[in-house]
């Protein structure tokens, strides 16, 4: 393992579109959405430890989240859980882990994860992984990881890149588009130079705090004012000061779609943002009749397609359903439409309104 790679695993998000069971002091990334016995987030961190030095690895969180982390994540080292003041989206996150590192060791070289993807494949990640580091340790870049697409998904980013490589498996990156509507994704699926943007990121941190003089100066200028602060007993009250001067911007918008010096490995790792119900449901066993169903006591009679998942130790007797999203919890049923599903968040919009925040 090399000392000078480091980790930014990204915890800080509330998932809500897998209400009810992810809330807003429990989110999704705490959570086994999957019933394999581990949570999102120590996926995460196992996934990394195979290559990563233990002590190398960060886990930027909001500061309400930061004790769920100790208890999950028992072999992180405790001053490695950066509590985050307030939700401002990933540029001040990354900022914040850059200029820390750049602190402690001008040479390191980070790779910046979300904490509640879902990858199979550990070892093809690994590999592709360890190919990011190598190039961005020679070469000023900054390289994202790009998942080969295998259906026009209108949920996920979408990167255009070269078809020339620059080295081997690395290409330019000419766009970036936000999740493109049904027609758009279905043309970037058959012209072949489309990819998934997966939300991570590879680069050297001396570049990356190049980059925001450069695209977000504003940042730049609140994070370098004190950095000598960082790694200090002042730390804490340091960052608690930069927050409310930093704009809610992700690192997408902020840097990666301006700076000239970006790359994408085409990757194929088994990934999903597991950002939906529908994305669970993709990712579960299912029944003879196409029923994913995650939890104990449920009986499905005549029902097709359903995505379940169950909480309790009560009983379910699921009959005639065709397509639906069935979730139970303690104090919450939630049955939908899958093709309702990005409308949870106005149920949610509309449960507090009509609550407050006591399901929330």
């Amino acid at each position: 393992m090399n000392k000078h790679h480091y980790v930014a695993i990204m915890a800080g998000g509330i998932g809500s579109r897998f209400w009810p069971i992810s809330r807003t002091g429990y989110p999704k990334q705490f959570l086994d959405i999957l019933k394999t016995g581990k949570t999102l987030i120590q996926w995460t961190f196992d996934r990394f430890a195979e290559f990563i030095p233990i002590e190398n690895i960060f886990v930027v969180t909001s500061n309400e989240y930061s004790e769920i982390v100790k208890q999950q994540l028992p072999h992180i080292l405790h001053e490695n859980i950066l509590g985050e003041p307030s939700r401002k989206n990933t540029a001040p996150c990354i900022a914040y882990i850059s200029f820390k590192l750049m602190q402690k060791d001008p040479l390191a070289s980070l790779i910046v994860a979300p904490s509640d993807h879902l990858i199979l494949d550990n070892t093809a990640f690994k590999k592709v992984c360890v190919e990011a580091l190598s190039f961005v340790n020679k070469h000023n870049a900054f390289i994202t990881l790009g998942i080969k697409p295998t259906h026009p998904n209108t949920g996920y980013g979408y990167i255009q890149y070269e078809q020339q490589g620059v080295s081997d498996n690395v290409y330019a990156v000419k766009t970036f588009t936000e999740k493109p509507n049904a027609e758009l994704a279905k043309t970037f699926l058959a012209s072949g130079d489309f990819l998934w943007n997966a939300g991570i990121f590879v680069w050297q941190v001396k570049n990356i705090i190049t980059a925001f003089e450069k695209y977000l100066p504003e940042m730049y200028e609140v994070f370098s004012a004190e950095a000598d602060k960082f790694n200090t007993p002042q730390e804490k009250a340091l960052i608690a000061e930069i927050y409310p001067q930093c704009s809610n911007i992700s690192i997408d918008f902020g840097i990666m779609e301006k700076a000239d010096n970006v790359y994408v490995i085409p990757s194929s790792f088994g990934w999903s943002d597991l950002g939906t119900w529908n994305s669970a449901y993709e990712n579960l066993e299912k029944d003879g009749l196409d029923n994913a169903i995650a939890g104990d006591h449920v009986i499905v009679i005549d029902s097709i397609n359903c995505m379940v998942h169950k909480s309790t130790d009560k009983l379910m007797v699921l009959q005639g359903l065709q397509d639906y999203i069935v979730v139970d919890t303690e104090d919450v049923m939630m049955i939908c439409r899958k093709d309702k599903e990005q409308e949870i968040k106005d149920y949610v919009a509309e449960v507090r309104k009509l609550t407050g925040d006591k399901f929330i």
